[in-house]
């Protein structure tokens, strides 16, 4: 009995010590998924690659850039209509080096000049997600068609060789780990200079200015460098980190628009070391000087506004925002009840006035707290313009105003760029070029004869 006792134990012990490495291995491999899906909020790959109402990562949402809209595309697992055949290898052209599994280029809209820092090791977890954990979507969505010549994507490989072509992020040893986590996360995963720094007549960014404050087409990704006036010098750790994890800050600032969107669906979601991390490492970029806004505040509230309503005298954008604004934010702008005071709000402070149009057409609609409702169905232009110049004349900078005309661009997706231009011209220019050359080249010769 005692025999067979023993034989059962160590038949057990047997399976359990041949079974270990097929667990650790499973748990390996586990670790492995849950860090690429961390890393691919850090990334925000969901905002560009989810579609709203659409299945998580299946691509179709159009993103407005200077040449036209640009298609995401489906990054699921499917192997007919997303990157199920995809290699470890092909998986890291297509992200750190913008190169397709065909060959084909993709456009900077998708910033593989940032994910060119990101880590071999990072690489692979992210691919280990993405190919294991995320559900496979075969449906492909709408094809990317811009006008020529940037439809040829054979054009972009130019482009690459100009503005591309980083390296993975290598540690500065003279810095602390926290800030070295820091930059990791802001320069590769977290693309912070695809918003804030400014770019050249070709679209690629201007490294020498560095997060001094770019448009956005329609919204104004502000300065958000170390200078005091002009950028986040003034703001605190705690300040920043904030407004990183809820889209707020005690300074009188609220993110909206895309940054909005990348706190909700990325920040938001980082740990708070990362968090930190990412605080101390923007609070130590070399400041910037461009972008400023005025150094006038105003006080903390103002009777202006009740007496020109209550004796009828009220212009314009008084009548405007008592109709619109004061609701929420109260007569005299004070706030209340979690919703923002207007006096010295970081919006009401920009070199430009497009982001209080653009709060004022779309609303600001966060996944937590209050949201303010968007007006572009029930205020025209002109109307919006007004409202707009009353409320930095009140509030904020008197000196940044706006138009109709301005109002209405930034309605239908922003000013259109040059560069569809300047790059037919270019093509005419080089096409004489050629021509010139061709017929010198034929003239020669014949004269040899």
């Amino acid at each position: 009995m005692k025999t067979l006792l023993s034989l059962k134990i160590a038949g057990v012990m047997t399976g359990l010590l041949l079974s270990l490495p097929a667990l650790a291995q499973q748990s390996d491999s586990q670790s492995l998924i849950e860090k690429g899906q961390y890393l691919a909020v850090a990334g925000d790959c969901g905002a560009c690659h989810t579609h709203s109402g659409g299945k998580e990562f299946a691509g179709g949402l159009a993103i407005k850039t200077p040449i036209g809209e640009i298609f995401s595309t489906n990054i699921t697992p499917s192997k007919t209509a997303g990157i199920g055949n995809y290699t470890l290898e092909e998986f890291d052209n297509a992200v750190r080096k913008g190169v397709r599994k065909d060959g084909g280029n993709l456009y900077p809209a998708m910033p593989y000049t940032s994910y060119s820092k990101i880590s071999d090791d990072d690489m692979k977890a992210l691919y280990a997600y993405f190919m294991s954990a995320v559900p496979a979507v075969d449906a492909k969505g709408p094809e990317t068609a811009l006008p020529f010549p940037f439809n040829v994507r054979l054009s972009m490989a130019g482009w690459n060789l100009l503005f591309a072509g980083g390296k993975p992020f290598v540690q500065d040893s003279t810095k602390s780990p926290e800030w070295n986590r820091g930059a990791y996360l802001a320069e590769g995963l977290a693309h912070c200079s695809t918003c804030h720094t400014p770019r050249n007549p070709l679209m690629a960014e201007e490294s020498d200015k560095s997060l001094a404050g770019a448009s956005l087409g329609t919204w104004f990704a502000p300065n958000i460098s170390s200078d005091p006036h002009a950028g986040i010098g003034s703001w605190t750790q705690q300040d920043l980190m904030d407004y990183l994890a809820t889209g707020r800050a005690e300074n009188g600032s609220q993110a909206g628009g895309p940054m909005l969107e990348a706190i909700d669906k990325s920040f938001s979601k980082l740990s708070p070391e990362d968090l930190k991390a990412i605080a101390t490492y923007i609070k130590s970029v070399p400041a910037q000087s461009i972008n400023a806004t005025s150094e006038k505040l105003k006080g903390e509230t103002s009777e202006t506004s009740d007496i020109s309503l209550m004796n009828g005298t009220a212009p314009e954008g008084a009548k405007l925002y008592a109709s619109h604004c004061a609701t929420c934010h109260q007569a005299s702008g004070q706030g209340s009840n979690g919703l923002p005071a207007l006096y010295n709000n970081a919006a009401l402070r920009r070199p430009v006035a497009d982001n209080a149009v653009m709060a004022i057409l779309e609303g600001l609609i966060p996944s937590k707290g209050q949201a303010m409702p968007a007006f572009n169905d029930k205020l025209d232009d002109q109307q919006v313009a007004t409202l707009v110049n009353y409320l930095f004349t009140t509030y904020g900078d008197p000196k940044v105003q706006t138009t109709p005309a301005r109002v209405k661009a930034l309605r239908q997706g922003g000013e259109p760029s040059p560069l569809l231009v300047l790059a037919k011209v270019g093509m005419i220019v080089g096409a004489l070029l050629l021509l010139i050359i061709g017929w010198t080249v034929f003239r020669s010769r014949r004269k040899r004869r």
